[in-house]
C-alpha cells in the first residue's frame, strides 16, 4: 500500500509539473524565435536606412564604411549581411565569397525585396547543414526601389537557448519529483503505518494470541475507527472463546463425579450381562469426558514452542510405554539415530506421541511390533509410528482426525484422539496425516519444523 501511494502521489506531481512546464517551454520556444525575427527585421531596417545613400551613387569610401558597418554587425551577431544593388548584384557579402559580381537576383526572398515587398520566413541552407531565418528588406526612397538588405540568422543559436530553458524545466522538474518523493514517502508511511501494526495484530491473533490489541490512537481517523472496531470483535471474541473452553472443561471435570458413583453402585451389583454392559458404557463415557477435557486443554495450550530433541523425547516415550506393550504382547522397536532438533512444546509433543502410541497399542495385534522412526527433510522431521493392526481404508484415514469418529460401530475409545493430536501439532505449525504402513498396518506421521 506504500508503493500505490507514493506512485499516487509522484503521478499528481508530475501531471502538475507536465501541466506548468509545458506551456511554460512551449511559450519560451515560441517567444525567442519571434523576438528573434523581431530583431533581425529592425536590424535589417537599420542597415537598410545607412545603405541608402551608397546603393543610390556608391563610391569605394562610401561602401567600405557600409561594409565596416555590416561586418561589425556579423561579427557581434553570427549573421550574414548580404546587400545587393538594384539588379540583383552584390555589393557586400560578409562571408566574403564573392564581392561585386555574385548574382543573388535568383533567391527569392531577393527578388521579393527587389519588388518592394518584405519577405522573412526559415529554410533550410543545404551549403551550412542547418536551418536560417532570414529577412529581406528593399532598400528604397521617393517610391523606387535601389536595392536590398537581407540577414540570414542560424537557428543554432535560439535552438542552444531553447534547448537550455529545457534543461532548466528539466532541473526544475527532477528537483520538485525528489521532493516530492520525500514528503510522498513520509505521508505514505504516516497512512500505512497504523495498517501494518492492525496487520501485524491481525496475524497475532490468528496464532493465538488473543490479547493482541490494535493502535487506537494512530493514523488518520478511518484507520483509527477501524482499529477500535477489530479490538472490540476480538475482545468478544476472546470471551467467548474463553467461556467455551470453560464450559467444556468444567463440564468435563464436574462429569467425573456422578460417573465414578455410577460405576461403584453397578460394581456393587449381582454380577449379569446388563451390569457388564452397563460398566463398559460407564467406562466409554468416562473416555469421552476425559477426552473432552484434554481436547479443551489443547484448545486453550498456551505453551511457547522452541527447540525439542524429538529422537529424545520418542525413546522416552518408549521407556514409559514399555510395560503396557509387554502386557499387550507388543514390541516397542526403535530406529533412532542421533539428535533431531524440532520446534515444538515438549508437553505437547509427548501428549502427541502418546496418543498415538495408545492407538497403535490398540490396534497391534499379539506379537506384532510398533515401529519408531524419523526422516529429516530441508526444513521439516518427519516423526514415523508405524503398527501392524488391520489398518485403514483411505476413506477412513482421512476422517480418522474428525472428532467423535471411529473406525467401527463397535470401536471402542471416544473418538477424540486424533482430533487432539491435530490440534496439538497444529499448535506448533506442523501437520499429521495416517498413511498405509508397508505392512498393512497404519503409518501416523508428524511433521514438524526444523529448529
Amino acid at each position: 500500500m506504500t508503493r500505490r501511494l507514493l506512485l499516487g502521489y509522484l503521478g499528481l506531481t508530475l501531471f502538475v509539473l507536465l501541466s506548468l512546464e509545458l506551456p511554460l517551454g512551449i511559450q519560451n520556444q515560441r517567444t525567442e524565435r519571434s523576438d528573434l525575427t523581431a530583431k533581425v527585421s529592425h536590424d535589417a531596417m537599420v542597415l537598410a536606412a545607412d545603405a541608402e545613400d551608397a546603393v543610390q551613387a556608391p563610391t569605394r569610401r562610401q561602401l567600405d564604411a557600409l561594409a565596416s558597418v555590416a561586418a561589425d554587425y556579423a561579427a557581434r551577431t553570427g549573421a550574414r549581411v548580404v546587400i545587393v544593388d538594384r539588379r540583383g548584384f552584390a555589393l557586400i557579402d560578409t562571408s566574403a565569397r564573392v564581392r561585386g559580381t555574385e548574382s543573388f537576383a535568383s533567391r527569392i526572398e531577393i527578388a521579393a525585396a527587389l519588388a518592394g515587398r518584405y519577405p522573412r520566413g526559415v529554410r533550410t541552407s543545404k551549403t551550412l547543414q542547418q536551418r536560417l531565418l532570414y529577412v529581406a528588406v528593399p532598400i528604397a526612397s521617393g517610391g523606387k526601389v535601389h536595392g536590398a538588405v537581407r540577414i540570414t540568422y542560424p537557428f543554432s543559436a535560439v535552438d542552444a537557448r531553447i534547448l537550455r530553458y529545457w534543461l532548466i524545466l528539466a532541473l526544475i522538474g527532477v528537483i520538485v519529483l525528489a521532493g516530492a518523493t520525500v514528503v510522498g514517502v513520509g505521508l505514505a508511511r504516516f497512512v500505512t503505518r497504523p495498517l501494518r501494526r492492525l496487520q501485524a495484530a491481525a496475524a497475532a491473533i490468528g496464532e493465538g494470541e488473543l490479547e493482541t490489541r490494535a493502535p487506537e490512537r494512530e493514523g488518520p481517523p478511518e484507520v483509527r475507527s477501524l482499529a477500535a472496531v477489530f479490538n472490540e470483535t476480538v475482545a468478544k471474541l476472546a470471551r467467548l472463546l474463553r467461556s467455551q473452553g470453560e464450559f467444556v472443561a468444567d463440564a468435563s471435570h464436574e462429569l467425573r463425579t456422578p460417573l465414578t458413583a455410577l460405576r461403584l453402585r453397578l460394581e456393587n451389583l449381582p454380577p449379569s450381562a446388563d451390569r457388564d454392559a452397563a460398566l463398559h458404557e460407564t467406562d466409554r463415557l468416562r473416555e469421552l469426558v476425559d477426552g473432552l477435557l484434554s481436547l479443551a486443554r489443547a484448545d486453550a495450550g498456551s505453551e511457547g514452542s522452541g527447540p525439542v530433541d524429538a529422537a529424545a523425547l520418542m525413546r522416552e516415550r518408549l521407556d514409559a510405554w514399555l510395560p503396557l506393550a509387554d502386557e499387550h504382547g507388543v514390541a516397542l522397536v526403535s530406529q533412532l539415530d542421533g539428535p533431531l532438533p524440532v520446534r515444538a512444546a515438549p508437553g505437547r509433543l509427548a501428549q502427541v506421541l502418546d496418543n498415538l502410541l495408545s492407538n497403535a497399542l490398540e490396534a497391534s495385534p499379539a506379537g506384532g511390533h510398533i515401529t519408531f522412526s524419523a526422516t529429516a527433510l530441508p526444513a521439516r522431521v518427519e516423526l514415523h509410528l508405524c503398527d501392524e493392526g488391520r489398518g485403514l481404508t483411505a476413506e477412513q484415514r482421512e476422517r480418522a482426525f474428525d472428532r467423535f469418529w471411529r473406525a467401527g460401530s463397535d470401536g471402542g475409545g471416544s473418538g477424540l484422539g486424533l482430533a487432539i493430536v491435530r490440534r496439538l501439532v497444529a499448535a506448533d505449525e506442523g501437520e499429521v496425516e495416517l498413511r498405509e504402513a508397508s505392512g498393512g498396518g497404519v503409518d501416523a506421521v508428524v511433521r514438524l519444523r526444523r529448529a
